[in-house]
């Protein structure tokens, strides 16, 4: 029944156009919903294109079966074509009576959060907890494949991030040679492979086939013409020993260390060392492996091997350059992250899964409603700022908000930060409950949170007013010739020094 197919196939592209046309119509604010929408999207287009395909194929026609089908029915009894079709149906079914029918109103409508659909599983599965949906790049493996390569300087995460896109030197130490190594050819390969399947990953309504087929076609024309950085063809072999002003021009040349050294003491102190030793080793090593030193032309499977490489290396720098925003983000999250605790972190992370769309305001609320009637996702609850929006976290920390200083007097009121507490001591709270301790002189006070602690200490102060008092009293005044009044031993110790 080609023509119930038609049918079939063309009211299948319609509803997956209309699909689409709703979900493009709103732009989730969350970035899981946004991914979650753009996946589901890439999915029913290459859905159209498929269902395009077999109805292509049945208005074309090649064995003329669709032709026979619509002649036997405008042409015979339509009464006993239509008889004819509804017992096939009904025999169709009589052997397959649990046959499943797909719903096309319902399999691809929007269902709505409540409905209990799991649309997000697939995002959530598909990137790493660093790549945080797609907003950081997550190159800690390729970081410590890197490092296992033979002739590499050890380099941090952050310089890594700065310098993996790379390969020509003086910031590259791996000298070609050592490029057509197995270790190295997997590598490359690895991150050519991870930084394709990323785009992809964030981009996938984007024609990345097209893309990718630009930079096919730039190599291509890179490696026609010889241009292709760091493998041209002037250094494809190791020649003969160097004349000695190649580098700078200035001094000796190593040909096998290639480097240059301005004192002849030193470069003949060089000769014998280890690393030139090994150096020359190699290098003899590799000028016997393919031939001679002065061959004209590598063999035809190095040659294969160095343009595979190099495709791969090119590509690297053109993925790098496309995710320009991505890196530089990933950088910022990196050092932000050095400088917090591992429990921070996982504080972080689980706030970021933890966000689902219920938790963000509807995009379907009304243009009347407030900024202030919508709810504020604050999963650490962080203070509120005066424009009523949570606070930065690395505020939250500088500031010690997390710290709690509860005071008795106050009632147990606790007081966030130290920068609140100490400030309380002045304020009417405080103040009044010293007050209801009977503590009229509250300047003395400071730092004392406890009921105990301030009945005390407002005990001594009383108990040595009045022991002052006391001595106050029984003291002897004398005067002396010009008529200063002082105590009487303070008199006689002036006397007997000869002051008076």
């Amino acid at each position: 029944m080609l023509l119930e197919d038609q049918r079939f196939l063309s009211e299948d592209i319609e509803r997956l156009e209309s699909a689409i046309a709703d979900r493009i119509g709103e732009e989730p604010k969350h970035i899981r919903e946004r991914l979650n929408r753009d996946h589901q999207v890439s999915g029913f287009l290459t859905r159209i294109q498929d269902q395009s395909k077999r109805l292509l194929e049945i208005y074309h026609d090649a064995e003329g079966l669709r032709t026979k089908e619509v002649q036997a029915i405008s042409t015979g009894d339509p009464f006993e074509e239509f008889y004819k079709h509804l017992g096939e149906i009904k025999d169709f079914h009589r052997r397959y009576p649990n046959e499943p029918v797909e719903n096309l109103e319902r399999a691809y409508k929007r269902k709505a959060p409540g409905e209990g659909e799991s649309a997000t599983a697939e995002v959530d599965n598909m990137f790493t907890g660093e790549e945080a949906f797609g907003k950081f790049l997550d190159l800690t493996t390729l970081h410590e494949d890197y490092l296992n390569l033979a002739g590499v300087k050890r380099l941090s995460y952050l310089q890594y991030l700065d310098s993996f896109d790379v390969f020509i030197p003086p910031q590259c130490p791996i000298k070609r040679p050592d490029k057509t190594t197995d270790h190295y050819f997997a590598y490359v390969g690895r991150l050519a492979a991870y930084l394709e399947d990323f785009l992809r990953r964030t981009a996938p309504l984007q024609d990345l086939d097209r893309l990718f087929s630009t930079y096919d076609s730039a190599f291509e024309a890179a490696w026609e013409s010889d241009s292709v950085p760091g493998w041209t063809k002037d250094t494809s072999l190791p020649g003969p020993a160097a004349p000695t002003t190649e580098g700078t021009g200035e001094g000796i040349w190593c040909p096998d260390c290639l480097k240059e050294f301005k004192n002849d003491n030193v470069y003949k102190a060089h000769l014998s060392g280890k690393k030139h030793l090994k150096a020359a080793e190699a290098r003899k090593t590799n000028s016997s492996a393919n031939g001679s030193s002065s061959a004209p032309n590598p063999s035809p499977v190095h040659q294969l091997k160095e343009r595979a490489i190099a495709e791969r290396e090119f590509r690297i720098s053109k993925l790098a350059s496309t995710l320009s925003s991505e890196r530089v983000a990933t950088r910022i999250n990196v050092e932000r992250k050095q400088g917090m605790t591992e429990r921070e972190r996982q504080m972080e992370l689980d706030a970021l899964f933890a966000e689902t769309p219920s938790d963000l305001p509807n995009a379907h609320d009304s243009d009347s409603d407030s900024d202030s009637s919508e709810k504020i996702y604050n999963p650490l609850k962080l203070p509120l700022a005066w424009d009523g929006k949570p606070i930065p976290y690395w505020l939250y920390k500088l500031h010690g908000l997390g710290v709690e200083f509860p005071c008795e007097i106050c009632g147990n009121f606790v007081y966030m930060g130290r920068r609140a507490f100490d400030k309380h001591f002045n304020e009417a709270r405080h103040i009044y409950g010293l007050k209801c301790l009977g503590v009229t002189n509250t300047g003395l006070f400071r730092e004392i949170t406890g009921i105990e602690d301030a009945l005390k200490l407002w005990e001594k102060i009383v108990r040595d007013k009045r022991v002052e008092g006391g001595k106050g009293e029984g003291v002897v005044q004398m005067e002396d010739a010009e008529g200063n009044v002082m105590p009487e031993k303070v008199y006689y110790d002036l006397q007997k020094q000869g002051l008076l």
